[in-house]
């Protein structure tokens, strides 16, 4: 409800800022609240007197209700026409002073001409010094305090230039350049829904005021970057965020919030060294910021330096005890370390099974943290090896790598399962990986021992033909040689068809090979070397067969076949 008379047509910010009292706008702003509240006015009364009653907080009459000076100020304005009290102390001791507003002196404004002249000049610190004079000399002009805000946002002190900004509004709502810097201030520290207010009000003083305009726009854009940012967290679409939040800190460069989120998101991104350059920042001007805190304590946790990151967020919860995320974060963090030591204690004591079960749980606390995720399939990997499950510790060392590609030990880990099941081009492809990450001396013959081993498996293997070990002995490997070598001799295979005398044919020949081969000790070295026996002058491809048989079984004990009839053979021992 309204009242039914008022003198104050446009507002008591307005009247307080031409009468020059600081905060009587305010006052008035406030009587005007509490009187309507009342109820309307009985017919007759005016605002004065309506505020003469009990109720009102502000009346001439009740001096310690009131601020020296706006009593008198304040009956001129609800009284017009009739004479002024004189205003009294509150416990009715001595009139109070009737004090008038003082117009700029002469000492203030040769302040303010001075640092006019400094800012000129780009030397902010010397014009700041000097408004700050100004405003000493005369704390009640406006245009003092819009000024000092100019520079200390020239600074890059928008904080300060903020509260600056906003007293000048108050001691003058009509103070365009006043409204303009509040906006810009909050626009900068990142709040665009208050500075579009203060745009907003700029426009209502100069509908054509352009720089508003464009003000107004940029604090639109702002707060849709922060919309579309927010929906994209949800969506963990995080390198969107950083893009966003690179948009709009363009706008808002003091923004402590954007810089976090920011730095977050990188974090998650796994661009650690950029997300700590942006919390450290932030710190080194708040060390008390929590979120920043918590952001540096998530990039040593992702960095698998867990027990730095607990510190971290402890003392991020100390700052704001709550702080959900990072209290997440270092219960997490608390969970995996433990989960890890286990697991460790567990694999050292040749408990494998206990150490598997203990390594997968700990995978499971939390998928973000790649580092040390892929440390625990390594582990893993490794407990699958010493359990001779190879196939399923080729897996683990696959996903560490795919986690984190930088991980040497997970490549070697993964070669040696290789190795070990004779996929050695795979061994080579992971050992050149890694001797090219590390150039030491080990990587080098591990990568050597695995092309000599690919060399071999290339090649034919002859104990493979013969059916012996690699460790058979002179008369293991003779006894072989007779009994595949009767097998598939030719003349024992003649009454079959062409297709299966050509095969048995190849395989003669690959026994006799590989008997020439394991029955020299030399050529057998070499071989079990790795080395091309071609280059040391054995041409396989001119090898004769059947003088191998021939020697071999010419002299006592000597046999030969004779038909008996179509396909059938008997063996006839000298």
């Amino acid at each position: 409800m309204f009242l039914q008379e008022s003198p104050l047509p446009i507002g008591g910010d307005f009247c307080a800022s031409r009468l020059g009292f600081p905060g009587l706008g305010a006052a008035l702003r406030l009587c005007h609240g509490v009187c309507a509240a009342h109820g309307a006015n009985p017919p007759g009364t005016r605002w004065g007197e309506l505020m003469c009653q009990e109720k009102a907080p502000l009346c001439p009459r009740r001096a310690s209700t009131a601020q020296p000076g706006h009593s008198s100020v304040l009956h001129t304005l609800c009284n017009p026409g009739e004479p002024v009290p004189v205003p009294r102390h509150p416990l009715g001791e001595a009139p109070l002073p009737n004090i008038q507003p003082n117009p700029p002196s002469a000492k203030a404004e040769a302040f303010k001409e001075q640092g006019n002249a400094y800012y000129a000049k780009k030397d902010y610190n010397e014009a700041f010094n000097y408004y700050t004079k100004a405003i000493d000399t005369c704390p009640n002009n406006a245009s003092y305090y819009g000024n000092r805000a100019a520079t200390l946002m020239m600074l890059g002190r928008f904080r300060e230039a903020l509260e600056d900004a906003q007293q000048s509004v108050r001691l003058d709502d009509s103070f365009v350049r006043g409204h303009l810097r509040e906006g810009k201030c909050h626009l900068s520290l990142g709040n665009a829904m208050a500075a579009s207010r203060c745009f907003q009000r700029v426009l209502e003083l100069d509908h054509k005021n352009t720089q508003a305009q464009q003000e107004l726009k940029n604090a639109t854009t702002v707060l849709e970057y922060e919309k579309i940012a927010e929906v994209d967290f949800e969506k963990r679409d995080f390198r969107k965020v950083v893009f966003c939040m690179d948009r709009a800190l363009e706008f808002a460069p003091a923004c402590h919030r954007f810089k976090i989120l920011k730095a977050e998101c990188l974090a998650l991104l796994g661009r650690y060294p950029e997300a700590q350059s942006v919390a450290s920042d932030i710190l080194r001007m708040d060390s008390t910021n929590a979120d920043a805190l918590y952001v540096r304590g998530l990039c040593l946790y992702y960095e698998d330096c867990i027990e730095k990151a607990v510190q971290f967020f402890v003392q991020a919860l100390r700052m704001a005890p709550d702080h959900e995320k990072a209290c997440l974060a270092c219960r997490n963090a608390k969970a995996l370390k433990a989960k890890k030591e286990d697991g460790n204690k567990a694999f050292k004591k040749g408990n494998y099974k206990l150490a598997y079960e203990l390594y997968t749980e700990a995978l499971g606390i939390d998928p973000n943290n790649i580092k040390t995720n892929a440390k625990l399939y390594c582990n893993r990997g490794t407990v699958n090896s010493k359990l001779r499950k190879l196939e399923e510790a080729i897996d683990d060392c696959t996903n560490a790598v795919k986690l984190d590609d930088t991980y040497i030990k997970a490549y070697l880990r993964r070669a040696q399962c290789y190795m070990d099941t004779e996929q050695y081009e795979d061994a080579v492809r992971d050992y050149e990986k890694v001797y090219q990450t590390e150039k030491t001396k080990e990587h080098k013959q591990l990568l050597k021992n695995a092309q000599v081993e690919l060399k071999k498996s290339k090649r034919k293997d002859y104990y493979k033909i013969l059916g012996v070990n690699k460790n058979a002995s002179e008369d293991e490997i003779k006894k072989a040689y007779r009994k595949r070598a009767l097998m598939h001799h030719p003349d024992r295979h003649s009454g079959a068809s062409a297709e299966v005398q050509k095969e048995e044919e190849k395989k003669f020949k690959e026994v006799g090979e590989a008997f020439t081969i394991l029955s020299d000790p030399k050529k057998k070295a070499r071989y079990d070397s790795g080395q091309d026996l071609e280059e040391d002058g054995l041409n396989m491809g001119e090898f004769d067969p059947n003088n191998i048989f021939k020697a071999f079984f010419s002299g006592p004990g000597g046999f030969s076949f004779e038909a008996s009839g179509p396909g059938n053979f008997f063996f006839q021992f000298g």
